[in-house]
């Protein structure tokens, strides 16, 4: 059964920075592409950022410059490193894999203005 499992959300003040983990069981992780998406309320989920097998990125405009996504294939875990972090920022934030389509239950980043 696969299982992909977000960790380190939280609350941080604006300019602040936080690491989101995504740790994944049951699937062979260097054989997906793993994205992050955020939905905040009231909005459809979005693309935050992206990373493929060969460790190929893109990212949302209103993070670029501001986010990292990178990948640990022999520790099983997808990471999004977030720096000068936005009030708009504020989102449940998924770990999705390509291949097989999973995704996480979410992790909540709330940035205070």
């Amino acid at each position: 059964q696969v299982q992909l499992v977000e960790s380190g959300g939280g609350l941080v003040q604006a300019g602040g920075s936080l690491r989101l983990s995504c740790a994944g069981s049951g699937i062979i992780f260097s054989s997906t592409g793993m994205g992050w998406y955020r939905q905040a309320p009231g909005k459809q989920r979005e693309l935050v950022a992206f990373i493929s097998v060969g460790g190929f990125t893109l990212y949302a405009d209103s993070v670029k410059d501001r986010f990292t996504i990178s990948r640990d294939n022999a520790k099983n875990t997808v990471y999004l490193q977030m720096n000068s972090l936005k009030p708009e920022d504020t989102a449940d934030y998924y770990c999705h894999s390509r291949c097989p389509p999973t995704w996480g239950q979410g992790t909540q980043v709330t940035v205070s203005s």
